[in-house]
């Protein structure tokens, strides 16, 4: 373990991250890895204006080869950890998450009272060495839905069950997003999610970053030319999976439809590029989330725990230098 050594993040980093973590859920399954399309919306839209980002990102090497991720200060009291397979349960994972743990509670606010992350309830690797670390497990905190979807050559015609919400909801224009759209783009977020983008912030952080792709955006747009509703779509070509993250609808625009008709306009684009599983994951506590997946079609397919420690437990021995 003396070769494990983490170096901070740079932008070219991660196309090759996301194929090698596409090749670890190949190799062991979705248990302990989130898609990877989480990875850049994590990197850049969770993170954006908290430091550069190499100070809250780290990848870990040894020998040359990256063993594992880690995004620190999510939420401003979170962090996460991805480690290579070879790895999982071993001094090495402990040694990222001791680091990762470190470097969040350090950076965070000084009213953050607890340290936080979350695995999949499945990952009970995961969760032991949490336990072992002072952590406890104190909400569930998101719920996995999956969907399969039909091979290209069995897509159904617009207008036919499943996908024929692909559709002009009356009024309403469904189509990808442009750059031009940036700031409309601000404003429907901050609706959906109480953020504060501008739209110079989003197009700087979000639009332009490695792994975002504007055409992978898809967006609702009213008659006076505001962006109703979005979500944006990211593709695994390697495990053929398919993922939602973010889905949202400004409150102006809410029980209209408009969220499932960007969402089905995006499963025909990922149907006709051979993904075969799709997955959103929604807060538990969010019903209307989970009503408009479950419209689509989606199945609740696992869950993941948040487990939190105080601040104060945390201390400069924890870290891995």
């Amino acid at each position: 373990m003396s070769d494990l050594q983490p170096r901070p993040y740079a932008d070219d980093d991660l196309p090759v991250l996301q194929d090698i973590v596409a090749g670890w859920i190949a190799l062991a399954g979705r248990c302990a890895y989130d898609h990877v399309g989480e990875l850049p919306h994590r990197i850049y839209e969770n993170l954006r204006g908290r430091r550069p980002i190499g100070e809250l990102v780290q990848v870990w090497e040894e020998r040359g080869s990256v063993m594992g991720i880690t995004v620190n200060l999510r939420f401003g009291c979170a962090f996460d950890v991805f480690t290579a397979p070879a790895l999982r349960g071993t001094a090495a994972e402990v040694a990222m998450l001791r680091h990762a743990a470190y470097v969040t509670e350090h950076a965070a606010a000084d009213d953050e009272e607890f340290v936080l992350t979350d695995c999949f309830d499945c990952d009970t690797v995961r969760a032991g060495l949490l336990t072992e670390l002072g952590f406890e497990r104190f909400r569930t905190w998101d719920v996995v839905n999956e969907l399969a979807l039909p091979s290209p050559q069995d897509l159904p015609e617009v207008g036919e069950p499943l996908l024929a919400e692909v559709r002009e909801v009356e009024g309403f224009e469904i189509r990808p997003a442009v750059f031009a759209d940036a700031k409309a783009l601000a404003e429907a977020h901050n609706g959906a999610f109480g953020d504060s983008w501008t739209g110079e912030q989003y197009r700087a952080e979000v639009m332009v970053k490695p792994g975002y792709d504007p055409t992978r955006e898809i967006v609702a747009v009213a008659p006076d030319g505001r962006i109703a509703a979005f979500c944006v779509y990211w593709t695994d070509p390697l495990n053929k999976l398919g993922h939602f993250e973010p889905v949202g609808t400004h409150p102006d625009f809410q029980r209209q439809g408009l969220g499932k008709a960007v969402m089905a306009y995006a499963l025909r684009e990922m149907a006709a590029d051979g993904m075969t599983t799709v997955t959103v994951n929604h807060n538990e506590e969010n019903t209307a989330a989970a009503a408009l997946y479950a419209s689509l079609g989606f199945t609740p397919a696992g869950k993941t725990s948040g487990y939190r420690r105080p601040r104060a437990a945390a201390g400069a021995s924890d870290v891995v230098r």
